[in-house]
């Protein structure tokens, strides 16, 4: 039943890939960390999308795969899936470092990550950059999504905190 299922969704999602929108990534996004079948969808919609054609959608792959490794029960699986995306979400970064979204992304994923992962080398960086660049935003969704976040981020100070409104 779970392989008619995933194979309904991989059907779904290849045609549906060109006209997937950035909102509608975000969304499936959110939803991912706790439904393996947007995960799934994810992965699968943004298949055709890489660091060098579209980094930002590239980024939302590299963290749905590495959220893959959550709905996985071999430890090898599961450090392959967080690997692959790791180095995915990484390559990204390195193309368009100047994008915020993607920062936004890393920070979510190294805050989350197990500690013995040892992916959590970047997070005062993004933090960082992420400060100084919210203000620069246009894009409201975005803005209010990387707002939300880090005023739940045990990596900011209750002042870092209270700066947003």
């Amino acid at each position: 039943m779970r392989n008619i299922v995933f194979l309904f969704i991989f059907l779904c999602s290849k045609t549906q890939a060109a006209d997937i929108t950035i909102n509608q990534v975000r969304i499936l996004f959110k939803s991912s960390s706790t439904n393996e079948n947007s995960c799934l969808k994810l992965t699968n919609i943004l298949e055709e999308y890489n660091e060098l054609n579209n980094p930002t959608m590239a980024a939302y792959r590299a963290c749905a795969t590495m959220m893959m490794a959550r709905y996985v029960l071999n430890p090898i699986n599961k450090l392959s899936y967080f690997n692959q995306g790791k180095n995915l979400l990484e390559k990204c970064i390195k193309v368009d470092n100047a994008n915020i979204e993607i920062h936004y992304l890393r920070f979510t994923i190294q805050s989350n990550a197990p500690t013995f992962l040892g992916y959590y080398n970047s997070i005062s960086n993004d933090k960082l950059f992420l400060l100084k660049n919210i203000s620069n935003v246009n894009d409201l969704q975005l803005k209010h999504m990387i707002i939300s976040f880090l005023k739940s981020s045990k990596h900011l100070t209750i002042k870092e905190k209270q700066n947003f409104k």
